[in-house]
């Protein structure tokens, strides 16, 4: 594991209004570095559309950009539940029955925020 994984109190959202403090070193943690360049790689897209807007860019040439940015940012969101499930909800299932159906619940829950968005 690079020195950027550490193990820190965070906080995890499982819902809207709920969130959860405990100990966790993230199943991204060895992809860290990866993924800080690949959204700020995006980040660098939006400001060009932010761009191409304040240019008065043809609309559809803006939208092409916007459905690329989406695009990016699903594969971030399926790399990161990937890694979520290798790491967090395996763990989770070698620690107890109850801490893996707790694991597996949240990711239900964000499977489904991310079908929604």
């Amino acid at each position: 594991m690079s020195s950027d994984a550490t193990t820190t109190a965070a906080t995890v959202p499982t819902g809207p209004e709920e969130a959860t403090e405990h100990p966790v070193t993230p199943g991204y943690a060895e992809n860290k570095a990866a993924h800080l360049r690949r959204l700020a790689r995006i980040e660098g897209q939006v400001r060009g559309i932010a761009r191409m807007v304040e240019d008065d860019t043809y609309c559809i040439d803006v939208l092409t950009q916007v459905s690329a940015v989406t695009r990016a940012l699903q594969a971030v969101s399926l790399g990161l539940l990937d890694e979520h499930i290798a790491h967090c909800v395996v763990d989770a299932a070698r620690e107890s029955d109850e801490a893996a159906a707790e694991k597996v619940a949240e990711v239900q829950a964000a499977i489904a925020r991310l079908v929604r968005s």
